[in-house]
């Protein structure tokens, strides 16, 4: 199978990793040609994950889109949620037909307020039987050390989704199989949000002990918005889920409390008293669960869930509530 990757962040750096170290060719897709120069010369990405070094021989670097997706049987699309339009925009319409879509992307894309699936269907008439989501709990940064991690890889049909996961498993990453193909992509979303959230909790200066509460109840409101929109989906919504996987509750528990989130390390800096403004600009990376926030906000009007913190963060993000306000509107939701 001929692999193409779309992005070249960290995420799809480290997905390039994985896929060429289990002895895969890929086609490469990087819109900057001095970058794809420097990897050529160096045999590393310049600007996201350093330390990782690639066997050039598995590598076809591309800044032509449209070529590396028709190169490829199956294409990950590892682009932060916010730039995914622009990239695919450069491709003909007809485009996608046939091919295996992998998503990598950890958010709602935002102008749209859609799920890449729901896009790619609309735009490019992609179905949901070729499309799969690839997702934590897995940290770029922990994939270049090769330490142990999990990937859950969701598609409808489970022979597919094991090949494709097949792809992947190496001595440092272990795959997991789901059909939740919405679910866990929602809650890929979510966790994103909450993680903002504890952020700016510990940038307050909440403890550990308030922090714990608050992921608790946070797992709890990510549920219950799961059940309501699993019935309204097109995936397997009567499939029993343990919502305690790794996919949900762990994808979770790191993205709150790992010093490597970016959606945490920007939520301090908004509980430090930083503008969002300020805090985009000393990040200098995309933190999702800021999109995310007025994303989910919009969609939870028609999907109804009570979701306090959400609502507050959101609130806190987009409608200038101060951080510390919001946060004691927080602690009265918590149980």
């Amino acid at each position: 199978m001929q692999i193409g990757i779309i992005g070249s962040g960290s995420w799809a750096t480290a997905l390039a990793k994985i896929l060429t170290d289990n002895g895969n060719t890929i086609h490469w897709w990087i819109r900057n040609t001095t970058t794809i120069g420097y990897i050529e010369k160096r045999k590393h990405n310049p600007h996201y994950l350093s330390s990782v070094y690639f066997d050039q021989t598995k590598l076809r670097l591309s800044d032509n889109i449209a070529s590396v997706v028709s190169e490829s049987d199956a294409i990950v699309i590892a682009v932060p949620s916010a730039y995914v339009i622009e990239a695919l925009d450069l491709l003909p319409k007809g485009a996608l037909q046939g091919k295996k879509i992998i998503s990598a992307v950890k958010g709602i894309l935002p102008s749209v307020n859609l799920l890449l699936n729901q896009y790619l269907l609309e735009q490019f008439a992609v179905p949901l039987s070729d499309y799969f989501a690839v997702l934590g709990p897995c940290h770029a940064e922990e994939v270049a050390s090769e330490k142990l991690s999990y990937l859950s890889f969701s598609g409808l049909d489970v022979a597919t989704v094991t090949s494709i996961a097949a792809l992947f498993k190496t001595e440092y990453v272990n795959t997991v199989i789901n059909t939740d193909v919405y679910g866990v992509q929602y809650a890929a979303v979510l966790k994103n949000i909450y993680a903002l959230g504890a952020g700016i909790g510990h940038g307050l200066e909440y403890g550990d002990n308030f922090l714990s509460v608050y992921i608790a109840n946070s797992a709890d409101e990510m549920v219950r918005f799961l059940k309501k929109i699993a019935g309204t989906a097109e995936n397997n919504a009567n499939t029993p889920i343990n919502y305690a996987a790794s996919v949900y509750l762990g994808d979770l528990l790191v993205t709150c409390y790992s010093l490597y989130s970016r959606n945490r390390t920007f939520g301090n800096m908004i509980g430090k008293g930083y503008s969002v403004k300020a805090a985009k600009l000393e990040l200098n990376m995309v933190a999702e669960g800021y999109n995310a926030a007025k994303c989910i906000y919009e969609l939870n009007k028609s999907v109804q869930a009570d979701m306090p913190i959400a609502s507050t963060i959101y609130e806190i993000l987009w409608e200038q509530l101060p951080a510390e306000h919001g946060f004691k509107k927080i602690e009265g939701f918590l149980i």
